[in-house]
């Protein structure tokens, strides 16, 4: 009788309820998420279109935060006396902060949830990016408050990308990772059309502070939400079941063995050459279309490939589910992905180089950027088929190795912008960094696991 009363006590709970990744469950909503094994939780459908929902809503917010001081950079610049030299600076501390916190966000992710992290994550940068008009007046000098500001914002947006992988690979199945990714890649294009459409209008009516002071609100208010509707547990518990188990699981991973794997390093490097390509791409797109059609409008050029890339995002993330959910190999699909992505984008790329028609270049301009979003259910979900149980740290190691590379990148072809004066080097060498990198990928990706053989009794 007392052993039966003992097993009555962990019987599963009835099916109106769901347990959230903090060990409680919670009757509110209805959502469900079911339990996979000991490690992992999927959420259900209506589970999951909430949650990619707000993940799209906070990235937008995100990409608006992170543009905001671009957007306000001339007027501040007039504002506070800033030099081109000195405006680079407040503009570039953003990245080498960013490049410090991918691996730890990615790490603590794959530890106590990317859910948490990322909440946290949301609150610290919405508060500081809606005080940062505040620290441009307390006194000190502009110039070191904003350089200041600039690179804390970039560390505390650092977790963000490994969170959303950590998420993706514990909370959703294989057949529909590709268009979560795709569709939270949304919230990036969202976000730069957002901020340079209403941005540049608040800054016109209000005042520069006012972006700031926008994107800053709107994220503590999707903070609000998230805390009190979706997440039911203690934020910062760190002993629910799914979370050590999660974490007895990542921290048993041998990392020697598993960047011993060559599809490993073919991902690694492919995700370098893309996102250096991309960074350069897209930084220096203003300044070509100022040198080659001076009269131009800026907006056309400035919006246009966010339009292309909406619809193309969301397309390839059907499309590459779509073909697995059909019986087409995982890895042929991501490869096919990452061919579009990568190879067929850098024809476009070539070709701006022997067009004189506006008109021509914003066409080739918009389809390489469209077809590049293919590489959201390219590798960006590769990194979920091989490595689930510490996505968020591996794709952090990524992060951090691609941002510093694009750095380099960047300033290179500046470099040769200056010295040449020529275009055609520098995209015949995006385009040489682009095959180079879906070469390796083609030639020795996979789409297997391989982070289990490597889970071993002792931490490595």
């Amino acid at each position: 009788m007392a052993a039966e009363q003992e097993s009555d006590r962990f019987k599963p709970p009835v099916d109106h309820r769901w347990k959230t990744p903090f060990g409680n469950v919670c009757d509110k909503s209805g959502l469900k998420i079911t339990q996979i094994n000991d490690k992992t939780t999927v959420w259900s459908r209506p589970l999951a279109r909430t949650w990619t929902l707000m993940l799209l809503l906070v990235t937008c917010l995100l990409y608006w935060s992170r543009m905001a001081m671009p957007i306000c950079a001339v007027t501040m610049a007039k504002e506070f006396g800033w030099s081109k030299t000195e405006t680079g600076i407040v503009l570039g501390a953003f990245f080498w902060g960013y490049c410090f916190t991918q691996v730890l966000g990615g790490h603590a992710s794959d530890r106590i949830g990317g859910e948490r992290v990322l909440l946290l994550s949301t609150s610290s940068w919405a508060v500081m990016t809606a005080i940062t008009p505040l620290l441009a007046n307390i006194g000190l000098q502009p110039l070191v408050t904003m350089t200041v500001t600039r690179f804390l914002l970039g560390v505390m947006q650092g977790v963000h990308y490994p969170s959303l992988v950590s998420i993706c690979a514990q909370r959703v199945v294989e057949g529909e990772r590709g268009f979560l990714m795709s569709t939270l890649a949304c919230g990036c294009y969202l976000g730069m059309l957002l901020v340079g459409g209403v941005g540049s209008l608040m800054m016109d009516w209000f005042g520069w502070g006012s972006v700031f002071y926008g994107a800053g609100l709107l994220a503590v208010c999707w903070t609000c939400c998230v805390r009190k509707c979706l997440l039911q547990g203690p934020v910062f518990s760190l002993y629910s079941p799914w979370s050590s188990s999660s974490a007895s699981e990542s921290s048993r991973i041998n990392w020697l063995y598993l960047l011993r794997e060559p599809s490993v390093w073919a991902m690694i490097i492919a995700h370098l050459c893309f996102s250096s390509t991309h960074y350069t791409l897209i930084s220096w797109l203003p300044t070509f279309f100022k040198d080659m059609f001076p009269h131009a409008k800026d907006w056309v050029f400035n919006v246009m490939p966010w339009f292309v890339a909406l619809p193309t995002s969301l397309f390839g993330g059907s499309i590459s589910d779509h073909l697995i959910r059909q019986g087409c190999g995982t890895a042929s699909v991501r490869k096919l992905m990452q061919f579009l992505a990568m190879g067929v984008a850098s024809v476009f790329i070539l070709l701006l180089c022997k067009t004189d028609s506006f008109i021509y270049a914003v066409a080739c301009v918009s389809l390489a950027v469209g077809l590049s979003t293919f590489n959201n259910s390219g590798v960006s979900v590769n990194v979920h088929d091989q490595a689930p149980s510490c996505a968020g740290a591996l794709f952090g190691v990524m992060n951090t190795c691609s941002a510093f590379t694009g750095l380099l990148l960047v300033y290179l072809s500046g470099y040769m912008i200056e010295i040449t004066g020529s275009w055609v080097n520098v995209f015949s060498i995006l385009a040489l960094v682009n095959v180079t990198g879906v070469t390796v990928f083609i030639a020795l990706g996979e789409a297997k696991r391989v982070d289990q053989s490597q889970i071993i009794s002792t931490s490595c």
